[in-house]
């Protein structure tokens, strides 16, 4: 492990060199990181499980509009855009612990809701009610990790994180399609609710505590609504306040939507332009989540020679080149390596971008920053699927793709524009 000299270097000396990234087995032998990673693994296989089943049984079960469809992903990303400010609040005040368990909970309970439920809308209500538990599940999260890791271990712990849910994202359509077609979607959703049990045996089996110098938040000498408010507008001002943090924080968000508008039309464009079959489509897809499985590994070790911003802007403008090249080559090796490119690009954003809003964020705000930077990352998932459909019709598949690599490098040339100018000042 890399320590860490308690003295002050003089003004003077010159800039020390950053300290190793700590590897992915130093940060598994912190024992809350270790477990609390094991909870997130099987959490987030139930997870999925339970959605691509819901999507399978609304599809062809319930014979769904297209609209419909969609909106099984808004009724479960929209609620976090309004509960997560509010959440980070309650969970800066509230103990760590219990406040992951009670989520863990309390979301095993509402998957079993989804066995009865014979109604599109009877979905989206169960859908609804679990994204405002899990608003206060991440950003509780994401605190334990920044309190049990050492700093020069967040980049490995981040990468984790993200690798565990890509982990899930290839591995959780195929299997539940499987078992929805031998067994039906109850034992998904079964499966999703012993998960989450398991999830909260595992971070009761360990003791989490926030760092003894942390208070919680003062109450306003008004009423508790007002201290509330106070607590969010605190963290919000950090947040456009702080530069890199700013725009780590829209970055994740510009991904997202980007994602999220062109990501739903790749299915067209397999069939309609490339002519190629289901099976052409699911590899396609699948390579977003390998790129984004080997970017973790890569983007651990470039951050001992790259600071988090220039990953970042660097991630940007690679999520641009790949969706470049899937709309202008229209070839079935073309979409591989475009769909690849843009997972690997993806996670030299968001690895890094966490990584810099748990450094920079003080412990005491964490939890509002990090709810906050969720409620608007889920915001733009759902703008860009909103308008996926829309400019789809308007425009055409191919030229939404160039529409979103556009924007993609035009953010990235902005950003260094940005955090160039915030240096100057600053200088």
């Amino acid at each position: 492990m890399t320590t860490t000299a308690t003295a002050t270097p003089p003004p003077t000396a010159t800039a020390a060199a950053p300290p190793a990234v700590t590897t992915f087995r130093d940060v598994l032998r912190i024992d809350v990181m270790r477990r609390v990673w094991y909870a997130q693994v099987i959490s987030l296989f139930g997870d999925f499980l339970a959605l691509f089943a819901v999507i399978a049984v609304v599809s062809f079960k319930m014979r769904a509009t297209p609209n419909q469809v969609t909106g099984v992903q808004i009724a479960y990303m929209l609620p976090i855009v309004f509960v997560g400010p509010i959440a980070g609040v309650f969970v800066d005040r509230w103990p760590l612990k219990p406040t992951l368990i009670s989520s863990d909970l309390i979301r095993a309970v509402l998957c079993v809701l989804l066995i009865p439920s014979t109604q599109v809308w009877q979905v989206y209500v169960v859908l609804a009610a679990l994204s405002c538990v899990s608003a206060f599940f991440g950003p509780a999260q994401t605190v334990t990790i920044r309190s049990h890791v050492p700093r020069e271990g967040l980049i490995s712990a981040n990468a984790l994180m993200q690798m565990a849910f890509m982990g899930s994202r290839i591995v959780g359509p195929a299997t539940a399609g499987a078992i929805v077609a031998a067994f039906g979607p109850a034992i998904c959703y079964a499966l999703d609710t012993i998960s989450f049990l398991v999830s909260a045996a595992l971070i009761a089996s360990v003791v989490i505590r926030r760092p003894a110098s942390i208070a919680a938040p003062t109450e306003s000498p008004r009423n508790r609504i007002h201290g509330i408010w106070i607590d969010m507008r605190q963290g919000m001002r950090f947040i456009v306040h702080h530069g890199p943090i700013l725009y780590a924080v829209f970055a994740m968000a510009a991904a997202m939507m980007i994602t999220g508008c062109f990501g739903p039309l790749i299915a067209i464009y397999v069939r309609d332009t490339l002519q190629a079959s289901a099976r052409s489509f699911g590899f396609v897809s699948g390579m977003i989540g390998v790129g984004l499985l080997v970017g973790t590994q890569i983007i651990r070790k470039l951050t001992a020679h790259a600071s988090d911003s220039t990953l970042i802007l660097s991630g940007l403008a690679g999520i641009g080149g790949g969706v470049l090249l899937l709309g202008g080559v229209p070839h079935i090796a073309a979409a591989l390596t475009a769909t690849f490119v843009i997972g690997f690009a993806f996670g030299a954003i968001i690895v890094p971008a966490q990584t810099l809003i748990q450094k920079e964020t003080p412990p005491d705000m964490l939890g509002r920053v990090g709810s906050t930077n969720a409620s608007i990352i889920f915001l733009g998932q759902v703008l860009g699927l909103a308008l996926s459909g829309v400019l789809a019709e308007t425009i055409g598949v191919r030229a939404v793709f160039f529409l979103c690599a556009g924007l993609a490098i035009a953010l990235a040339a902005a950003g260094r524009v940005f955090l160039h100018t915030r240096r100057s000042g600053q200088a």
